[in-house]
């Protein structure tokens, strides 16, 4: 089996002072994609280009303490790619693409932290912005290579994803035009949704973010915001999935999912 997680850590050095190393110890993946590095590079020179035996592969912001996304690996890639767009978010550090290319297989493990829009509405026009033009790079990138792509995606989709569903219709991350963008990348794409394929009816276990406002962890009042979205070959291969709450990194809880397959 294959193990891969998905984690936003909210800063890698709080989430280190949290225990995120242990518990990637004991759990054992052999690959994390985590988004919020909040890190740059000179930060995570000799203390966290490896974690848990896991090399990481980064995509730093141009803004300190600020997004960045990594993957962290026991398998050698074939190629790292850094960036998709060539301008506004490579700046803010939201992709990292390892390829585990062989003579008989083109296969990516991704990493990408969306833009959130809940501060005003030049981040929601910019979250916009990023959600046109990522579409079409996955639908070209799924023409040429099979890949799953884990991240904090900040949508959730569907009602059954976040708790308060009805409160939230007009706030980013459940807006309409946000939610049919993901409908459509999904149609239009065939990318797979694939904790859903794995578990298409769960509404309170599903949850992976919770606000730090309130008692919302206490009382799970969580939304589904961080996906596997994997090219169908990849997803008929998920077999298990797993959200682990028994600790608390971030305002995040890891996702994984095992896949019958080896790099």
């Amino acid at each position: 089996m294959f193990k891969l997680t998905s984690l936003n850590l909210n800063g890698i050095r709080s989430a280190a002072t949290k225990g995120v190393e242990a518990w990637l110890e004991r759990s054992a993946p052999d690959c994390i994609c985590v988004q919020e590095v909040k890190a740059q590079a000179a930060d995570v020179a000799g203390r966290f280009e490896v974690l848990a035996g896991l090399k990481g592969h980064f995509h730093f912001a141009e803004k300190k303490g600020y997004s960045g996304v990594a993957v962290y690996t026991r398998h050698e890639p074939s190629d790292v790619v850094v960036g998709w767009d060539g301008g506004e978010f490579d700046a803010e550090g939201r992709y990292v693409e390892l390829r585990f290319d062989t003579p008989k297989r083109k296969l990516s493990i991704i990493s990408s932290y969306f833009p959130s829009g809940s501060s005003g509405e030049e981040r929601q026009a910019a979250k916009f912005r990023f959600l046109a033009g990522f579409e079409p790079h996955l639908a070209a990138l799924k023409q040429k290579r099979e890949f799953v792509l884990c991240g904090d995606i900040n949508i959730a989709h569907q009602e059954k994803d976040l708790k308060n569903w009805k409160g939230n219709l007009k706030n980013s991350g459940f807006l309409p035009e946000e939610r049919a963008w993901m409908t459509a990348l999904l149609a239009d794409t065939g990318l797979v949704d694939v904790y859903r394929q794995l578990q298409p009816d769960t509404t309170d276990a599903c949850y992976t973010w919770w606000s730090n406002r309130g008692q919302a962890y206490a009382k799970n009042v969580g939304w589904r915001l961080d996906y596997h979205l994997a090219t169908p070959a990849i997803a008929q291969l998920a077999r298990t999935e797993h959200i682990y709450k028994n600790e608390k990194f971030s305002d995040h809880a890891p996702i994984t999912i095992d896949y019958d397959l080896s790099l």
